[in-house]
Formats: C-alpha cells, sequence, structure tokens
C-alpha cells in the first residue's frame, strides 16, 4: 500500500526538510518534496500533476496543503487538497478535511475533519446553480 513507485507518481524526491528543520512559511515544490521536520505555512506544488508529497512520522505541517499525490505518517494541522491520490499510513493524523480523488487509509490514522470527494463536491456546487436558473426562468 505504501509503494512509492505507484503508476503516474514521481518516485524522486528532490527536496528534503530533515528532523530537525522548521520552516516559517509556505512552500512551492516542484517533484518530490520530504518532510521529517516542521512546516509552519501551507505547501502546494508548482501545478505538477506528478508531483509527491511525503509526510515522515514525527513531521508536521500546520497549514492548508494542495497537492496531487500525498503520503502521509505524521500530522497536518489544516485543510488536504489532493487532485489524485491521498495515502494514510497507520501514524497520519489530520485536523481539518481532506478533498481528495482517491484515498487509501491504513488502520490507526485518524483524520479530524470530514472526507470530500472532489467529485461530490463538485455536483453540489453545480446542483444550487442549476435550481436558482430553474426558479428564475
Amino acid at each position: 500500500m505504501w509503494d512509492s513507485k505507484k503508476k503516474g507518481r514521481n518516485s524522486k524526491v528532490n527536496t528534503l526538510i530533515g528532523k530537525e528543520t522548521e520552516i516559517r512559511g509556505g512552500i512551492v515544490f516542484q517533484g518530490g518534496l520530504h518532510i521529517d521536520g516542521v512546516v509552519k505555512g501551507d505547501v502546494s506544488d508548482m501545478e505538477d500533476q506528478m508531483a509527491v508529497l511525503t509526510v515522515g512520522e514525527e513531521a508536521t505541517i500546520e497549514g492548508d496543503v494542495h497537492v496531487p499525490h500525498l503520503i502521509l505518517d505524521g500530522s497536518v494541522v489544516g485543510d488536504v487538497h489532493a487532485t489524485e491520490t491521498v495515502e494514510l499510513a497507520p501514524n497520519a493524523c489530520v485536523t481539518g478535511n481532506i478533498y481528495y480523488n482517491r484515498i487509501e487509509m491504513a488502520m490507526g490514522a485518524e483524520v479530524n475533519g470530514q472526507l470530500i470527494h472532489v467529485n461530490e463536491m463538485v455536483e453540489e456546487e453545480r446542483q444550487p446553480v442549476v435550481q436558482s436558473e430553474a426558479n428564475n426562468t
């Protein structure tokens, strides 16, 4: 399940944030980013559909995450937006909502928020617009 060579995903780590490192501010990356330290800010990719964010067991992100692929074994305090896949390992903890296309969740992973499938969200956003147009005609 935690195979970093899954189809459609970059397995190469271009950037590493070490265990003893704390970043204060947002990060925008391309390719692969592995975090073992602390990030106090948003983390997002440069619109690279192959980008992979890996968050180690003792790592923490305090901010929103916007990536295509997320492998989480640490914690995120903020919303997660993954256009492709989310993999929650046994030590994963998310305090916020997860917006996902596909999700894998191991026993022990914790989500303190809502799991929102992106296709369902799009449908809910379209529905009121269609109804309001129908009421105006």
